[in-house]
Formats: C-alpha cells, sequence, structure tokens
C-alpha cells in the first residue's frame, strides 16, 4: 500500500471509534436508565479521548505528509479526502486531550441537567451548567481561531457546522429572508385567521402513532421494518437522527394529542436519515462520505419534510391511508381542509412545532442570541429575558415559562453553538434545490398524487446525498444548481405554495 492508502485505513478506525460514539450517545437520549448518566459522560469522555489521540497520532501526521507529495498525480476525490483529513489533523492537534474530554463529558451532564430543568420549569437549575460548557467550548473556540483563520469565536463555532460561512454572510442572507417572511407571515395570518385546526389535537393513542410512524418512513424509502432494515424508531424527549451509512436511528416524541406534530417529525428525521443511508457506498469510512455539512443536512430533512410532506399533492395521497391507520378518525374532515390545517401559519412559540413561514424567524432569534452572547453583549444570566424580548418583537407572542423559552432546545446543552444557523440555511438550500428539480422533473409534485414518492428521493440521492462532502456546502449548490446560494428561490415557493393553498 502507498501513504494514501495507509492513511484511509488508519482513517477507518476513527470513523468506527465516531460511530461507536453516537450509538453510545443514542441510548444516552433513550434508554439509559437515571442514574447512568455519571457512568455514561465518563464513557463518551472516553472515547473522544480516544478519536482524539488517533486522529493527531504522529503516525497519521505523518502519513499526510508523505501522501501530500503525490497529490498532483490524485484524482479529485483523493485530493479532497487529503483536505478534509489535513483540515481534521490540523485543528484536533491544536486542542489539547486534556480539553476534549472535559468538553464531551460536561456535555453529557449538561444534557442531563437541562432535561431535569426543563420538566421543572426552572432556568437556575440548568444555568451553572450551562456556564461550565459554554466556558469550555469558548476555551475551545478560542484555539481553533487561528487554524481555522477565523475573525471571532463565534465565526469559530459556525465553521465546526457550516464551512465557509461566517456571521456575516448569515447575517446578509437572513436580513433578506426577514424582509420576505415577516410580510408573508402577517399575510398567510390574515387569510387564514378562520381556518379552525383544533380537530389536529384529536387524541390517538401512542401504538397507532408508532404503526403511523413507521408507514411514513417506508413511504419514503426509509426501512425499519425488513430483515435489511438499517434504520429504527425510538421515543425520546427531543428528536434526533443519529448513525453511519447501516445503522441510522431516528428517535421520536410521542403525545397523544399531537399526531401531526409527532409525523411531521417522522418525516423531517426521516429525511436525516435518507441523506445518512444513501451517502455514496464507495466512500464509506472516508472523510468525503459524510455530510457535506449540518445546512445541507438540514435542507433534505425540510425537503421531506416541507416540500413533499406539507405539500397538498402528497397529502392528496397520503390522507386516505392517514384515516385507515387511525380507524377514519379524520373522516369528516376533507383533504382541502386538512391540508390548510398542516401549512396554517401562526406565531408559535416552540421551533419545533412552527409552521413553514415563521420557522427561519425562530432561527434568527437565536442567530442574533449567540451572535450577542459570544461577542459579549449579553451575558448568561440574561439569556431568558433577551430571548423573551425577542420573542414577543419578531413573532409577538408571549413566553409563559424557561421550558418553552430559553430552554426548549437541547442544542446549547450539548454544546452545540453555531448549529442553529444551519436550519435556516437549509430552507434557503431547499429553495435552489427545489428550483433544479422543477426544471429536471416538472411534474414531480403532480406525480405525488399517485404516490410516486421515490423519484424525488432518488432525485435528492443522486444530486446531494451522494456527493457527500466532496463538496463544501456553497460549492456544492453551485455544482448541481449553476448558482450560489440566496434567499429568493425559497421566499418564491413559499409565496406560491401559500396563495395557492389559502388562496391570496
Amino acid at each position: 500500500m502507498n501513504a494514501y492508502e495507509k492513511l484511509l485505513k488508519e482513517y477507518q478506525d476513527i470513523v468506527v471509534i465516531g460511530s461507536a460514539q453516537s450509538v453510545v450517545h443514542w441510548d444516552l437520549e433513550t434508554y439509559m436508565p437515571p442514574k447512568g448518566v455519571k457512568q455514561r459522560s465518563e464513557q463518551l469522555a472516553l472515547l473522544s479521548r480516544l478519536e482524539h489521540r488517533m486522529i493527531t497520532s504522529d503516525k497519521i501526521g505523518k502519513l499526510l505528509d508523505e501522501a501530500e507529495k503525490d497529490i498532483e498525480d490524485m484524482s479529485q476525490e483523493q485530493k479532497r479526502n487529503l483536505h478534509l483529513i489535513r483540515r481534521e489533523y490540523d485543528e484536533e492537534t491544536a486542542l489539547p486531550e486534556e480539553l476534549v474530554g472535559d468538553l464531551s463529558k460536561q456535555k453529557a451532564i449538561s444534557v442531563d441537567t437541562w432535561k431535569k430543568a426543563k420538566a421543572k420549569k426552572d432556568w437556575s437549575v440548568f444555568e451553572p451548567e450551562l456556564n461550565k460548557t459554554i466556558d469550555l467550548s469558548v476555551e475551545k473556540a478560542e484555539i481553533l481561531m487561528d487554524i481555522k483563520g477565523t475573525e471571532s469565536i463565534y465565526d469559530t463555532m459556525i465553521d465546526d457546522f457550516e464551512k465557509g460561512m461566517t456571521k456575516e454572510k448569515i447575517a446578509s442572507v437572513f436580513s433578506e429572508l426577514r424582509k420576505g417572511l415577516v410580510p408573508l407571515t402577517q399575510k398567510c395570518a390574515d387569510v387564514s385567521s378562520d381556518v379552525k385546526t383544533d380537530f389536529l389535537k384529536r387524541e390517538v393513542p401512542i401504538e397507532i402513532q408508532k404503526k403511523i410512524a413507521t408507514d411514513l418512513a417506508t413511504t419514503i424509502g426509509y426501512d425499519t421494518t425488513s430483515d435489511e432494515a438499517a434504520g429504527r424508531i425510538d421515543p425520546t424527549e427531543h428528536p434526533f437522527t443519529t448513525g453511519y451509512y447501516d445503522d441510522v436511528r431516528i428517535t421520536l416524541n410521542y403525545k397523544e394529542n399531537n399526531l401531526v406534530g409527532m409525523m411531521y417529525a417522522a418525516l423531517h428525521e426521516g429525511g436525516h436519515a435518507l441523506y445518512e443511508r444513501n451517502m455514496n457506498p464507495d466512500w464509506k469510512y472516508q472523510p468525503i462520505g459524510q455530510a457535506a455539512s449540518f445546512g445541507i443536512h438540514e435542507s433534505q430533512s425540510r425537503f421531506i419534510e416541507n416540500m413533499l410532506g406539507r405539500s397538498p399533492e402528497f397529502l392528496d395521497y397520503y390522507y386516505p391511508r392517514l384515516n385507515e391507520l387511525t380507524d377514519d378518525l379524520f373522516s369528516d374532515i376533507d383533504k382541502s381542509r386538512f391540508a390548510k390545517a398542516v401549512n396554517l401559519v401562526e406565531p408559535s412559540k416552540i421551533r419545533i412545532e412552527a409552521d413553514e413561514v415563521t420557522y427561519s424567524l425562530h432561527v434568527i432569534i437565536r442567530f442574533e442570541i449567540e451572535k450577542a452572547l459570544f461577542g459579549g453583549e449579553v451575558e448568561i444570566s440574561e439569556l431568558p429575558q433577551v430571548w423573551n424580548d425577542k420573542y414577543d418583537e419578531y413573532l409577538g407572542v408571549e413566553v409563559a415559562n424557561d421550558s418553552e423559552g430559553v430552554m426548549q432546545d437541547t442544542h446549547w446543552a450539548s454544546g452545540y453553538y453555531g448549529y442553529f444557523p444551519s436550519y435556516a440555511l437549509g430552507n434557503v438550500y431547499d429553495g435552489m434545490w427545489l428550483q433544479k428539480i422543477n426544471k429536471d422533473m416538472p411534474k414531480w409534485q403532480k406525480n405525488l398524487t399517485e404516490g410516486e414518492v421515490v423519484p424525488v428521493v432518488n432525485w435528492l440521492t443522486e444530486n446531494v446525498h451522494h456527493y457527500g462532502s466532496l463538496y463544501d456546502p456553497a460549492d456544492l449548490i453551485e455544482e448541481v444548481v449553476g448558482e450560489k446560494p440566496k434567499a429568493k428561490p425559497f421566499l418564491s415557493y413559499l409565496d406560491e405554495k401559500y396563495a395557492s393553498i389559502f388562496g391570496f
């Protein structure tokens, strides 16, 4: 084997350790007994230290140096693999092993404390652990600023999730988004004020909801039932997706009076799972055989959830099936009324329950808070009030307690600072994908009425999933669509869709 081949063999072990961590973390969030959190935090810390040692080993460094001597004769894929390993190696070698372990351990403790604080609706329980997580995360970002070539702590954090993005670039895109979303929100709210949605709260037993979740997963091509299944669905407090290639799992939150919330969480997480499952199999265990970015990941989940799952065309197909599975629970509600209800635009307090139009405003609020926090303009103790003030200003809603406010998401407890912008960037990216899909498959939406979901999933697989991280996110979009990312296509899609549904 030459140096490049030896390097990839070493890197495979690093990927395997990372995939093991994801399963251990999945258990932390699903079936771990309450007393196990301290022990689990030690396990995760050890796995993080081992992974850190492996990527920062002298052997990796020497193989990188040797392989890079032949870079001019390499293929695009080989050059990209070297670039990604070099980037990871340089960043990880800059981080002390003790800090890596401490941060991993603290994240596990912080998440467990967040769950308890959220249940008690008591910010004071969570704040001390959040302080520790933020301090360690800032320490990490300060070390990586020079390596990444970023200009601020927050830019460094954003770069972990969206390569090439900065707070200034995001602020520019979000400004365009907000200018389009605020008037559209008002327009939709005005014409839909008489839409009744109380029937969506009709109770459905959890066991029936689990069958519907499995059925939706099967409909979009996420296999959780066959002898060759690579997926599974489990209950948790906050829905998420985790896994790698042949073992990709999703989790959902079930409430008897929130069937629709579960359905769209299933489609959302199923979209994430399809991305992970449909990576190029030839690139397994290679750096390029991973997601391009968290924003691209979100674009895949939100495309399946919203552009496909909330479309009148898909609902025209799936609504009879839903009634069949719920013993005709909605037989007195026609398809048009159901479509209006699940697409109702109404400012709300909870991000994961937000409609497609106002969702990005929830993300913009979080982005602005993070930007202020890591820019030294806001103290951690002030976060609840800052949060409540912004929700009043942007969405006109009053937050009753911190569990439905600043503590509603797991991200800050998990140390995912800089992640939130990826959600709204995913919407922007979706506008770009849709623009190209409409050219390549002009009848794809009409065909959804016949249940033809597979063709559009195949398009996403061929044009997004299979590219893995061969390109950085903005470059991937330009490669596939022929244009740089911009907000206008997404805003145009929203205008056309909601005008069609609500008749304005």
